[in-house]
């Protein structure tokens, strides 16, 4: 009998070693044009009304996925789907191998990309931090009874912006982490469930609309920007609105995380949320080491999460991630999303401003100032699930501090870009002058950030020109020297991709030879902008 057990349980798990992780990219979209007349078949309508405000425009990336792919792909057997992304037009399988490269023969399949390197043919550093627990009313004129978690805020000089009634009431962060259990229930959070500032949310990890549950960890930040409880404990954003996604498995390091993490993305997008704060983290300590990335991977842009949040920032939210905890390993860098190019990366420091040994350093691999800014990290007054007062540390608190306090920000200057309001932050912190790897630009000064001026922003719109139109064979692109990452994608009028260019260079000729007469879409994408058109080929 024993015997017959191992037999059973090798096979077993030969049948769960042989399940792989794969992102299946398509090259079109179904009746793009229809959605662009009926926008708010994608968004909300606070959604467009971000957009409007930082001029930015509806393109591909807002087009939902064509569902009839879907529905071809599931005729094939052997993986099951577990999440999909209009933004960068893909699905995330999970399965047998050779029945997901099968599925590259349909048309409509641009790439297979799987999360294991060394199956394709041609990550998490950031644990959800180890919590180690040791124990009004709205008023006019807000003067806090911060109690123990006055240092924390006072560090940010976050006590000025309260003062000025500017506790993030009007804007909306959503949080994704582990779980939020107790949220509904415990004290410390009875004053934003009275307000009816908890928006609704989502449990993409169990396809729920339970999001009360899962691991505490999302309790524990909540906590750092919502908490209230007088004299002990106030949140950094404690009139702010919030939308609660569970995007991590606490059971399973495994890629799709990364997937339920950017689904979560574009529906925070499409609710109209102006922050994103995640304590999330993808590097290594994956169940299955092969699917650990390297530093070289933490480019940028160069993971599934990384290119979400780049996304993310592109639609005119703030990103704000926790850089890690791994400062005192072998392998000391930030992981993703923090290494993203448009992402706020937050490492640690302890009560007196001196840097936390276990905040991750920089800088990017492409060597960018990583982390951006520093928050207390260390012994971070919280609640937990009990409504229980404690202290814990880790990247995974000064992340959401800070994300309160660009709240705070963000409501004092509503007309202000997600650019701007970084860039405020950012020219506000103590080493701004003289960055370094282990404290990127410092401690930020959100006192000193009121008073930072810029002029208004360049309508980008305008600057950016695609010509000639119509052209016989070759089009120029003009754009600004500061936009970077440039490529232009063309579409057929059916919407499927004829033509990418990437690196584009001002004015220098692309070739549309290979294209047939006709007209054609394009959507230019950078960092930050982007713009989609049309152009007519003689």
């Amino acid at each position: 009998m024993k015997n017959v057990l191992c037999l059973l349980s090798f096979f077993i798990c030969f049948a769960v070693s042989a399940q792989e992780e794969a992102w299946v990219y398509f090259n079109a979209k179904a009746n793009e044009q229809s959605y662009y007349d009926a926008p708010l078949t994608m968004l909300s309508q606070r959604a467009l009304d971000r957009r409007i405000a930082q001029k930015i425009n509806i393109d591909f990336k807002d087009v939902p996925i064509n569902p009839s792919y879907i529905s071809e792909i599931k005729k094939t057997e052997g993986f099951t789907v577990m999440a999909k992304s209009k933004w960068l037009n893909a699905i995330h399988l999970r399965g047998d191998v050779t029945a997901i490269r099968s599925l590259k023969t349909h048309s409509f399949v641009d790439k297979i990309v799987f999360a294991n390197k060394s199956l394709n043919l041609s990550n998490k550093t950031v644990k959800t931090a180890k919590v180690a627990v040791t124990d009004k009313t709205k008023n006019t004129r807000v003067n806090f009874a911060y109690g123990v978690s006055e240092n924390q805020i006072k560090m940010l000089n976050g006590d000025v912006l309260h003062q000025q009634n500017y506790t993030g009431s009007g804007k909306i962060i959503a949080v994704l982490d582990s779980g939020f259990p107790g949220v509904n229930t415990v004290a410390p959070f009875a004053r934003i469930r009275d307000a009816n500032k908890i928006l609704g949310g989502y449990n993409f990890v169990a396809h729920s609309t339970d999001f009360y549950k899962g691991g505490t960890h999302g309790t524990y930040v909540l906590s750092s920007m919502a908490g209230y409880k007088e004299n002990v404990l106030v949140g950094t954003a404690p009139d702010a609105s919030y939308y609660l996604f569970v995007t991590e498995d606490d059971v399973d390091e495994n890629p799709v995380e990364e997937s339920y993490w950017v689904e979560a993305a574009e529906k925070a997008d499409s609710l109209g949320v102006d922050i994103i704060t995640t304590s999330l983290g993808y590097f290594k300590d994956h169940t299955n080491p092969a699917y650990d990335y390297s530093y070289s991977d933490m480019s940028g842009d160069a993971t599934f999460v990384s290119k979400g949040a780049n996304i993310a920032f592109s639609k005119g939210m703030m990103v704000i991630a926790s850089g890690g905890n791994e400062g005192t390993t072998s392998e000391p860098h930030i992981g993703s999303p923090a290494d993203a190019f448009s992402v706020l990366a937050v490492g640690a420091v302890t009560s007196t401003g001196v840097r936390a040994s276990f905040s991750s350093i920089g800088p990017s691999y492409d060597g960018r100032v990583k982390p951006d800014v520093m928050a207390q990290g260390q012994s971070a007054v919280l609640s937990d699930e009990k409504g229980n007062i404690v202290t814990a540390s880790g990247t995974s608190f000064s992340g959401p501090i800070i994300a309160g306090m660009v709240a705070c920000l963000w409501q004092a200057f509503p007309n202000k870009t997600n650019q701007e309001i970084k860039d405020m932050v950012i020219r506000s912190s103590s080493k701004y002058t003289s960055p370094t790897n282990e404290f990127g630009y410092g401690i930020p000064n959100f006192s000193l950030a009121l008073g930072i001026v810029f002029p208004e922003i360049e309508d980008f719109s305008e600057s950016v020109k695609v010509y000639p139109n119509p052209t016989p064979n070759f089009i120029r692109v003009d754009f600004p020297e500061s936009f970077k990452n440039g490529r232009v994608l063309f579409y057929s009028a059916f919407g499927k991709k004829v033509l990418e260019q990437n690196n584009i260079v001002p004015i220098e000729p692309i070739s549309l030879e290979s294209l047939t007469s006709g007209i054609y879409f394009y959507t230019l994408e950078f960092n930050t902008f982007s713009k989609t058109g049309k152009i007519i080929k003689l």
